[in-house]
């Protein structure tokens, strides 16, 4: 015989002790099971997207201003170039266009259009803001289970690809060059290599000081009039956009705290043993793309450690090869590097870091107390 339905008037009532006396049984409450912890924050992840994305507009503006409209070029075919292969090779057999929604490969281009020259043609953006998500989140899974910063993956790529394009920098543009465009950003794909840049060839404060024994001066460092990649000249807006970020949550302090910390007290010593050979710690801490990273790349909560003692410990490694490449690597920057491979360690930081469970041990065995 089938089983009746809930709501089959065939169906025998159950009357409870306290219904005896006629008339119809109170209606049984419905029983929620659910696991603890019961605290609900409301963050979610279109949300974490969109702060880190208004994070980063002060970022972007300083870069416009810095270096032109070039800028704005850029960061557009990074963030298509991310957007288009999200769209068209979407994770998990999801419909197309609705992993869009979370707003990641959104951040993933921009980020990615930071991190380039100037110069750059913007086929290369294009080519990197795709390889990010290609390969650094989709061929993992799509968002949450990749093992490096996809932004990150995408100028892994172009370095691997095309070093020259990547590490020629120019200088910056005054205010009545601000509409004049670069025609290297316009190079044909494959045809050509970019020309050597239109307007001066400069070198970034960390090549000047490794190549020539030249230190830039702490203002220039602080305001961002030097050359180097998009985003990273500004340090001082970087630390404010930073700080807002961490007031709000958006990231764990612990980790860009412990990179600056490790990179500052590292580079002392150094620079107390031989102050003609190593940099101060004030031009390793503001110089480079440095910053940068340890605000907007090193704090990917998807690639960074969870626990609190993990956290630190993927700091002070990322601060550790910083300095190590470059003083003695063949590079004059290494953020990239450190971050990706502490990236790879997260896995192993966060088996050894976990917190111990509250309890006691009888026997070498833990039991709960």
């Amino acid at each position: 015989m089938p089983p009746l339905a809930p709501n089959d008037p065939s169906r025998p009532t159950v009357s409870s002790p306290s219904s005896s006396g006629g008339g119809s049984p109170p209606p049984s409450p419905e029983l929620l099971l659910k696991a603890g912890p019961f605290l609900r924050k409301g963050v979610t992840t279109p949300r974490l997207m969109v702060d880190v994305i208004l994070g980063l507009g002060p970022v972007v503006l300083a870069a416009i201003y810095f270096f032109g409209l070039s800028a704005i070029l850029i960061i557009l075919a990074a963030t298509a170039g991310a957007a288009f292969t999200e769209f068209i090779l979407p994770p998990g057999g999801q419909p197309r266009g609705r992993s869009l929604k979370d707003g990641s490969a959104v951040l993933t281009g921009i980020l990615m259009g930071l991190c380039l020259p100037p110069a750059i043609p913007m086929w290369m953006a294009f080519l990197g803001g795709a390889a990010g998500i290609g390969l650094g989140k989709l061929a993992f899974g799509g968002l949450g289970q990749n093992l490096f910063n996809p932004a990150l993956v995408g100028r892994a790529f172009l370095q691997a690809a095309f070093p020259q394009a990547i590490t020629t920098w120019s200088s910056q543009g005054t205010v009545a060059e601000f509409s004049t465009i670069r025609p290297s950003n316009f190079a044909l794909p494959f045809m050509q290599p970019p020309p050597p840049v239109d307007t001066i060839t400069t070198a970034t404060p960390l090549g000047m000081f490794k190549f020539e024994g030249q230190a830039e001066s702490l203002n220039n460092l602080l305001v961002g009039n030097t050359a180097g990649s998009l985003g990273e000249t500004c340090a001082i807006l970087i630390l404010i956009c930073g700080l807002i970020l961490a007031i709000r949550r958006t990231f764990d302090w612990r980790i860009p705290l412990s990179i600056l910390a490790t990179v500052g007290i590292f580079s002392l010593i150094l620079w107390l043993l031989n102050g003609e050979r190593f940099a101060t710690p004030l031009h390793m801490l503001t110089s480079g793309g440095l910053l940068f990273g340890a605000v907007y790349m090193a704090t990917d909560p998807v690639t960074s450690p969870i626990a609190p003692r993990g956290t630190i410990v993927f700091g002070i490694g990322i601060g550790l090869l910083v300095v190590l490449i470059r003083n003695w690597g063949g590079l004059p920057e290494g953020v990239m590097y450190a971050i990706l491979l502490m990236n790879a360690a997260t896995p192993l930081i966060e088996r050894v870091g976990q917190p111990r469970a509250f309890g006691r041990t009888e026997g070498g065995k833990a039991v709960a107390s």
